[in-house]
């Protein structure tokens, strides 16, 4: 497989396919750059070899073609600002606009497709699509981890023609390799800690890390489950009914296997799914109705840290609970700064997902981890074991 490192892109026109799917507000401007700048390190890598560099991406979801909304010259300006250089815009990504201007490249531009969504045949993988794609470019870059899992014309089905000059952007490959080194290359005791609003998001990550993790840590919603399988009163608590089977099954399922399985002994409970609520603290298994479950507990908090400050290896997806409610992020906050002080102290830390990220942001500790994954659901899907379409169609 093609490494980026050692390929020299002189006088190559590099095809990459990017993960600018980034929130705008109402004029259009960018409101968080992360996806974008997570990218630069692969474009400056082509464009000081001498190459030059075509981006493509999806923005959105479009319904039935193009959309003003959802065009990606508005992501110009700050590409122009970013890569000080003014970066190029075809208001089409396989018509004549597009192949005229990637034809007349020169090494140093930078030319930004239009959506590639306001084709329908980008989603259905459509092999004409990706061949009339491919047609742009000399050398094809995958470096959007975030679309990895879908069999989609510029993710996967692209790669086919470039037989020999196909390789992953930096960002994928750090991806990739940083989530492998969770996976299968994992100093124990390795923690994982998963949170957020119901298990059956979560049932195949749980299956799949069963037989990889020494300790397994479940808080947010998704407790309330657990501890109702368990014959806890959870009050008006978010429960899933149908899974109270399978949870207490899990539970068992860890307890045989050797694995450390840590619930909440306390919760942070209201009386409405409100931040005006009225808001006290209970025994997470006694909580009375109509009052709910929306946040662990400082015992928990106290529990889980003894956890994770003994872990070589962290995995973290999903909050506690409600944090983006001022009254309910004390668990998550908490949560965040111990995994920052495991880190800090030599544990290797993996945070994803786009809940556990935004909580990262909002107490400012994105840099006091080892690794934050961009992936969202690609990252789950690879946690889950599964094959993703666009990490494959480059490593075959």
């Amino acid at each position: 497989m093609l490494n980026i490192d050692n390929f020299n892109f002189r006088d190559k026109k590099a095809l990459i396919r990017v993960d600018y799917n980034v929130p705008l507000d109402e004029t259009f401007q960018i409101t968080d750059t992360t996806r974008i700048d997570a990218t630069f390190i692969t474009i400056n890598k082509i464009l000081y070899d001498g190459g030059s560099v075509i981006l493509m991406s999806h923005l959105g979801r479009p319904k039935g073609g193009p959309e003003e909304k959802f065009s990606l010259k508005h992501i110009v300006p700050y590409l122009s600002a970013k890569l000080n250089r003014t970066v190029l815009f075809a208001d089409d990504c396989i018509g004549e606009s597009a192949i005229n201007m990637a034809a007349g490249l020169k090494p140093g531009d930078v030319l930004l497709l239009e959506n590639l969504r306001f084709y329908k045949e980008e989603e259905k993988g459509d092999e004409d699509f990706a061949r009339k794609l491919s047609g742009l470019g000399d050398v094809y870059v995958n470096d959007a981890f975030g679309t990895a899992h879908r069999p989609h014309a510029s993710t996967a089905i692209i790669a086919k023609f470039f037989p020999n000059n196909k390789m992953f952007g930096y960002l994928m490959a750090s991806e990739v390799s940083n989530l492998n080194k969770v996976l299968t290359d994992a100093k124990h005791p390795f923690t994982a800690i998963l949170g957020g609003a119901k298990v059956s998001g979560k049932i195949e990550i749980i299956n799949h890390l069963m037989d990889k993790v020494d300790n397994l840590i479940v808080g947010g919603g998704m407790m309330f489950t657990f501890i109702k399988a368990l014959g806890g009163e959870v009050g008006n608590s978010l429960v899933e009914e149908e899974l109270l089977d399978l949870s207490r099954n899990i539970v068992e399922g860890a307890k045989m296997m050797g694995v450390n399985f840590y619930l909440p002994v306390d919760a942070v409970i209201a009386d409405a799914f409100s931040n005006d609520a009225n808001v006290k603290s209970a025994n997470a298994y006694d909580i009375p109705d109509p009052w709910m479950g929306l946040d662990i507990g400082p015992s928990s908090c106290q529990k889980f840290d003894h956890v994770i400050q003994k872990s070589a290896t962290i995995l973290w997806n999903g909050p506690m609970g409600v944090f983006e409610m001022d009254h309910f992020e004390e668990g998550t906050k908490f949560i965040a700064h111990s995994v920052a002080q495991a880190t800090e102290n030599g544990a290797f830390s993996l945070v994803g997902g786009g809940d556990s990220v935004a909580a990262l942001h909002k107490f400012e500790l994105t840099d006091k981890v080892s690794y934050v994954s961009t992936g969202g659901g690609a990252m789950l899907e690879f946690i889950e074991g599964k094959e993703l379409p666009g990490v494959k169609a480059i490593e075959d």
